[in-house]
């Protein structure tokens, strides 16, 4: 659905490219972190996908269209979700969502039926402006789904939500995935881009360091230990075995057929030690 080719980008009042030569590709389904720090280049990288951004060089496209050649019915089939929530502070909640909802030629999602999947349906009727800062959050959620694109462009989604409403909207973005979504998803959150993503992009200073799976980056960059902790007597004890034949390694058995077991893990690394590791730099 997406495939970027030595895309490289300078802002017009820029000397410095901002972009430095990104290749990659996102199947259709597929939700594809990408990850960086603030500055790295990915809302930039964004723009250019939905169009907002013209004067690139190398080949961006979407669904077998050029993005410098698209048209205004391109924005039918996309939805998109800005970091930083857009709407019209005298409108209410409801207002607003018919309003996007009006610009629209084709299909659409009912309004009250996208505010109740955020939990906002008690406050559809309460004016954008009265707003707290996670409910415009999941209101800008709402807004990128109203057209039921195929693709969808989530800028930071889970940014300043609380826990209870973070996993609403993971939940939502895996339902999208689904039903054969394409999803875009920019972040430096790494809990929210190991949870829901099939593959992650690390970005930093315009260039793409590494793409994989989160699973496949976490287990390459671990050690490839399991830690055991157990009671022994009145304390507990923890050690750590190798992954390699452990089902034949006679210590960890003896622990296992001996002890209680407190806990078991696997030492595989976070994505955000993979991003340091490649990188070097740390999410800010």
């Amino acid at each position: 659905m997406i495939k970027v080719e030595n895309l490289h980008y300078t802002y017009p009042d820029s000397d410095t490219k901002t972009i430095k030569g990104m290749d990659f590709s996102v199947d259709k389904g597929e939700i594809f972190g990408f990850l960086g720090p603030s500055g790295a280049g990915k809302s930039t990288t964004q723009k250019i996908l939905f169009g907002i951004l013209k004067n690139y060089s190398g080949s961006v496209v979407l669904d077998n269209i050029e993005i410098k050649n698209v048209t205004s019915d391109f924005y039918e089939n996309i939805g998109v979700a800005f970091e930083f929530p857009n709407f019209f502070n005298k409108l209410t909640s409801l207002e607003n969502l018919n309003f996007f909802k009006s610009l629209y030629k084709g299909k659409t999602i009912d309004p009250v039926e996208l505010l109740t999947g955020v939990g906002l349906e008690k406050d559809k009727d309460v004016r954008f402006e009265n707003y707290s800062k996670g409910m415009k959050a999941r209101l800008n959620f709402c807004r990128a789904l109203l057209n039921d694109a195929d693709i969808l462009f989530l800028d930071e989604p889970t940014s300043g939500l609380d826990p209870v409403n973070q996993k609403i909207v993971k939940d939502l973005i895996r339902d999208q995935k689904s039903m054969g979504k394409t999803i875009f998803l920019t972040t430096h959150n790494m809990n929210v881009a190991d949870e829901v993503c099939d593959r992650v992009a690390f970005i930093t200073d315009g260039k793409i360091d590494i793409i994989d799976s989160p699973q496949k980056l976490k287990v390459e960059n671990g050690e490839h230990t399991v830690k055991v902790e157990y009671h022994s007597d009145s304390s507990i004890e923890n050690k750590s075995f190798s992954l390699t034949d452990l089902g034949n390694n006679k210590e960890f058995q003896n622990i296992l057929k001996k002890y209680k077991i407190e806990t078991i893990h696997s030492q595989e690394a976070t994505l955000e030690d993979v991003f340091i590791k490649t990188t070097g730099k740390r999410l800010l």
